[in-house]
């Protein structure tokens, strides 16, 4: 392929119309290189850690709470608001699947959401230098069926941060809306030389964990359409 060509996004069978509950650009791409038809409304939730709230426990959470905000607007059953990744988007005829999803950095048992700005993104930033961590995403579908949410984990590794890259990268905006100070896909992954997981669940949204996740909701949307024509037809 030559470097100008942009990759031939294929697109899956899909049986369901599907929103994206976030607004992250990057959850956005990765949902639709993976082949899905989606549109996308960004949920309003409190972010906010609960006392005494594991990591994992936080992420399923908020996952579940942004599929729940977005399923639970009248307008999502209507036509779509903004169009993601393909003028097809909708089959406003098929059952809704609403997509939440939250990524958080845990270093020492310390979550490292985004930070509060460039000092904070610095402090961050030293306690993930030459040390490793792990980078967790909660992911929940809702249906009119209920609620299905899955947790993966990615455990990566970061060299020291020589301490002019440390300026200069803290120095930019690209810190200061990811969790943890940094997205693997830009200036500092040079300073990570090992991930042991999903590559893409540091980027936000685990795909392989997403699909089966969505073919689940799917599969149980399926099994009650099912029963509800089979028990018309008594």
């Amino acid at each position: 392929m030559e470097a100008s060509e942009q990759p031939r996004i294929v697109r899956g069978p899909q049986t369901f119309r599907l929103i994206l509950a976030s607004g992250s650009p990057r959850r956005r791409e990765l949902l639709a290189l993976a082949g899905y038809v989606f549109t996308i409304e960004a949920a309003d939730v409190d972010e906010s850690q609960l006392p005494d709230e594991s990591p994992d426990t936080y992420v399923r959470r908020l996952a579940e709470q942004k599929a729940q905000a977005v399923h639970s607007r009248p307008e999502s059953r209507g036509a779509p608001s903004q169009t993601a990744s393909s003028s097809e988007a909708g089959y406003q005829n098929a059952p809704l699947i609403v997509l939440g999803a939250d990524t958080t950095v845990v270093c020492d048992g310390e979550i490292l959401a985004k930070p509060d700005g460039t000092d904070d993104a610095r402090r961050m930033l030293r306690k993930l230098s030459g040390r490793t961590h792990q980078v967790l995403t909660g992911i929940a579908a809702i249906t009119r069926t209920g609620m299905l949410s899955d947790i993966e984990t990615t455990v990566v590794t970061f060299s020291q941060i020589p301490e002019d890259e440390l300026a200069h990268y803290c120095a930019t905006t690209e810190p200061l809306d990811k969790a943890g100070a940094y997205g693997i896909q830009g200036y500092a992954n040079r300073w990570i030389p090992r991930i042991d997981g999903d590559y893409f669940n540091v980027m936000g949204l685990p795909l392989a964990r997403t699909a089966t996740l969505l073919q689940s909701a799917a599969s149980m949307l399926a099994a009650r359409g099912a029963g509800a024509s089979l028990n018309s037809a008594h």
